[in-house]
């Protein structure tokens, strides 16, 4: 019996860190929430579960985006090796993104343990969930001129800082990322889709960085099911996302991170 419970706890962790990744409401702010209301709680030193479950979503992101990243791979190195002026286009493309994930990469390393300690519980929490909430109704009408074509250093920079601002636990990735991009002017679907590639860089050098940390023999079957529910769920939750951000209703995730947020402020 308690291992079922345990299993049941990890897969709605994994179902919870699968769902809220890819939308901008924080996925690490509810992972904190969960675990002080809920009860549900992993190791505070196992970073196995985090580094997993950040694999799932990672999966996930690139199965959504996958003839994208193609078709970027292959005309960057069209453009390489024979200099064809067709793809020079996908070519500065990738190299915004190798631009934009540096301050998130090199803030991570300095900052990130820190971060994590100074505003550990659920009240900062709250106040970077309302931070978000503000953010998004900001931009909630705004749908830009710049596509691909118009990207300059000067953008990907920005939207790199306004990543690397997403390690306050509370601040939403994707949210602050998306923001920023629209913000400079980016359209929607060219705002969605340098903030997802953006992710994975990064989230594939955090993996990098933390393998040795994998180590959950003990718990090998909760893992698998945590880890599987974050996949499918992130997945079906980015193309959900996809399809608001397409309407333009990310209002909606601005009227949520308010709710929240002065819920856990004013009662908690």
């Amino acid at each position: 019996m308690d291992e079922l419970i345990i299993i049941l706890k990890y897969a709605f962790l994994g179902a919870l860190q699968g769902f809220t990744e890819p939308i901008p409401i924080s996925s690490s702010g509810h992972l904190v929430i969960a675990q002080e209301f809920l009860g549900i709680s992993v190791p505070t030193n196992d970073f196995s579960f985090e580094v997993l479950m950040n694999f799932a979503s990672l999966i996930a992101v690139i199965i959504v985006y996958r003839k994208d990243l193609i078709k970027l791979t292959f005309n960057g190195f069209k453009y390489i090796t024979q200099r064809e002026e067709a793809h020079k286009k996908d070519f500065k493309f990738i190299v915004y993104l190798i631009v934009g994930t540096l301050p998130a990469g090199l803030l991570g390393l300095l900052l990130e343990d820190w971060l994590s300690e100074k505003l550990k519980g659920v009240t900062p929490v709250g106040v970077a969930l309302l931070i978000t909430g503000l953010a998004l109704w900001l931009i909630r009408n705004l749908k830009g001129r710049k596509s691909d074509k118009n990207l300059n250093f000067r953008d990907a920079i920005i939207v790199g800082f306004a990543q690397a601002i997403a390690l306050i636990p509370g601040i939403s990735r994707s949210g602050a990322t998306i923001v920023a991009a629209m913000g400079i002017g980016m359209k929607r679907d060219t705002a969605l889709r340098f903030s997802f590639l953006l992710y994975i860089p990064v989230s594939l050098g955090t993996i990098l960085l933390k393998i040795d940390d994998l180590a959950f023999k003990e718990l090998l079957v909760p893992y698998v099911v945590a880890f599987t529910l974050s996949l499918v769920f992130s997945y079906f939750s980015l193309k959900w996302f996809m399809g608001i951000m397409e309407r333009g209703n990310i209002k909606y995730f601005a009227y949520y991170c308010f709710v929240v947020g002065l819920l856990i402020i004013f009662f908690f």
